[in-house]
């Protein structure tokens, strides 16, 4: 078993873009009593760009005030944690008034409680904050999702959530690797772990030797099993898009984009990331050109990412998710337009 310099909690980082499988990912880690995954609130991504708002956090105000903001939106989360924040508890707790800190204190509290060794954040887009995260102390195991962009593309369109133009999706997911690539040039291998979605859903078993190499753990068939976990059918209601949470894994998702993609928007993703595709093995489609997209072209993207977004917030098939979200989109909308402290 891995431990730490003080034998506390050890904490594992998955990162790369949502729509990977990542919900899949955690609810089998999660299947490990020595693992505490739990859906994430997201709260690197919601507080870290607004965090100039609260102030000198070395002041005690501001820093209760940005403990208790951050409890809120975790109670608030789609997924219900089974957690009591106790606002003062999590302050004593802290040992540096961060909000890495605070990120950290309640993953491990709820690792506690789950009497487990690790804690697991699914929050892919924590990527983007692995220098803060590093500089705070924090030592994660990063495990770097990788899924066919164009599927990914292909499933952030029916979703309620993210972008929606396969302009917008294909930057997203060539900057998320590049990123992930950039973790694994500053922390080394020992701290890296690559895994292929398409290799998670056609020979799981050989993926979860590589996690238990990785982590020194002995994940067997029974973790493949998660669909039965009340923790896959709480995240499963908490929308359309976690509906197949409480399925088994689906070995031949993929390829999807063939399907769901026009052939403009397959040669769109592929003008912007295709050299990212061929990287990771993924074969080209289109026999586009490398010319980079015009000003006009980029401005029509935006438009119509607008509209699709908006669509998506105004789907029938999307109420179960809108409606779980609701007091979130509220709590993010007040922090969102406070204008001073």
């Amino acid at each position: 078993m891995i431990y730490n310099n003080n034998n506390t909690f050890i904490p594992i980082q998955i990162i790369g873009t949502q729509r990977s499988g990542s919900n899949l990912l955690r609810l089998i880690l999660n299947q490990s009593p020595l693992i505490s995954a739990h859906h994430p609130p997201h709260i690197l991504n919601v507080f870290h760009p607004i965090l100039h708002k609260y102030g000198d956090l070395n002041l005690n105000d501001n820093f209760s005030r940005l403990v208790n903001d951050v409890c809120r939106l975790v109670e608030v989360n789609p997924v219900k944690w089974d957690l009591n924040l106790n606002r003062n508890e999590i302050i004593k707790c802290c040992t540096q008034p961060t909000l890495i800190e605070i990120f950290k204190v309640i993953y491990e509290m709820m690792a506690q409680k789950d009497k487990a060794i690790y804690w697991c954040c699914k929050s892919m887009a924590n990527v983007n904050y692995y220098s803060d995260i590093e500089n705070n102390g924090l030592k994660p195991y990063y495990i770097h999702l990788i899924r066919d962009g164009r599927d990914v593309a292909s499933s952030f369109k029916k979703t309620l959530v993210g972008e929606k133009h396969t302009y917008h999706l294909a930057e997203i997911w060539k900057t998320d690797f590049l990123k992930a690539k950039e973790v694994y040039h500053n922390v080394g291998k020992d701290r890296y772990l690559p895994i292929k979605y398409e290799s998670l859903i056609s020979d799981p078993m050989k993926v979860l030797q590589e996690i238990n190499t990785f982590l020194d753990l002995s994940l067997d068939k029974s973790a493949l099993h998660y669909f039965d976990s009340n923790e896959s059918k709480r995240t499963a209601e908490a929308g359309f898009m976690w509906s197949n949470l409480t399925q088994p894994i689906m070995k031949n998702n993929t390829g999807k984009f063939l399907e769901n993609l026009t052939k403009e928007d397959i040669e769109i993703f592929e003008r912007v990331a295709g050299d990212i595709l061929q990287e990771n093995g993924y074969k080209l489609c289109s026999t586009h050109n490398k010319k980079e997209f015009t000003q006009e072209e980029i401005q029509n993207f935006d438009d119509l990412n607008l509209k699709l977004k908006t669509a998506a917030q105004n789907s029938k098939h999307l109420k179960v998710d809108r409606e779980c979200r609701v007091k979130r989109k509220e709590l993010i909308n007040e922090l969102t337009t406070i204008l001073t402290l």
